[in-house]
């Protein structure tokens, strides 16, 4: 089945943990996440889907965000998990949040690429996307592409594309690394810290009782979806001035030579 949701909360997901913290407002339009020194909390997709195109509308933890995560994420089940993740890193106030991305295929990830915003994205809600098919992973933020994970399974390099995955947002505590490698806390005088999301829409196919299928129609241009040219320069002039680190170009940390889908990258 294919779905094209435009987003009620009441209807495409489930509060899956924080008590209260998790909150669904204004008749199912708007849905908020808060942290506090008890917990944190979380929601989750009510649908499995197997490739699809998901927008979100956040606005971030705003002030004084050391120490919190906020995760947006598909990811299937088990320890040989698939998952794409985009994770909100806070800060101190004034410094900008760190957008970490990664890859994980079969249960291993080490694919980081990390971005700062080329906007405050606690002042006003943005719309951060996956774009998930058989041939490609496009991060997007605002329909700007910040980051591509090509097909490289020709090439012995496995690709999340068997295992169902969930939409999963959460916000949580990660003090111990998530700002400035965990040497500022988390200032719990500032709590609670508070998500918003609004705007959630799939195009996407839906995994039911074991398949799932998809309608042929205009809707579903995303199944053979690249980067045209004015993607292509929009991706070259993110990559330039806002990617802080990229896995493929850390050499310390892969003495025996890079990952090969770094190697073989192509936009």
């Amino acid at each position: 089945m294919a779905a094209s949701s435009a987003g009620n909360f009441y209807q495409d997901f489930d509060l899956i943990w924080g008590d209260h913290r998790a909150k669904i407002l204004s008749g199912g339009s708007l849905l908020t996440l808060s942290l506090d020194q008890a917990s944190g909390s979380g929601f989750q997709s009510k649908r499995q889907y197997l490739f699809g195109r998901f927008d979100m509308q956040l606005k971030l933890v705003a002030g004084n965000s050391a120490g919190t995560v906020t995760a947006y994420y598909l990811s299937s089940e088990g320890p040989n998990r698939d998952e794409i993740d985009f994770e909100f890193l806070g800060n101190l106030s004034g410094d900008p949040y760190i957008v970490h991305t990664n890859v994980y295929t079969q249960g291993k990830a080490d694919r980081e690429q990390q971005f700062y915003l080329w906007f405050d994205p606690t002042k006003d809600f943005h719309t951060y996307s996956f774009l998930w098919n058989p041939q490609r992973i496009i991060f997007l933020v605002d329909n700007i592409p910040i980051r591509v994970f090509n097909n490289g399974e020709p090439y012995g390099v496995p690709f999340p594309k068997r295992q169902p995955m969930k939409l999963y947002s959460s916000l949580w505590n990660a003090d111990q690394w998530a700002t400035k490698g965990g040497l500022v806390k988390t200032d719990w005088s500032k709590a609670p810290f508070t998500a918003f999301y609004r705007n959630f829409k799939a195009n996407a196919c839906v995994w039911s009782k074991g398949s799932s299928s998809c309608a042929n129609n205009k809707n579903n241009a995303w199944q053979t979806q690249g980067l045209d040219a004015n993607s292509r320069r929009r991706l070259r002039w993110v990559q330039k001035y806002f990617m802080i680190y990229n896995y493929c170009s850390d050499l310390k940390r892969f003495p025996g030579g890079r990952p090969r889908e770094c190697r073989r990258s192509r936009f």
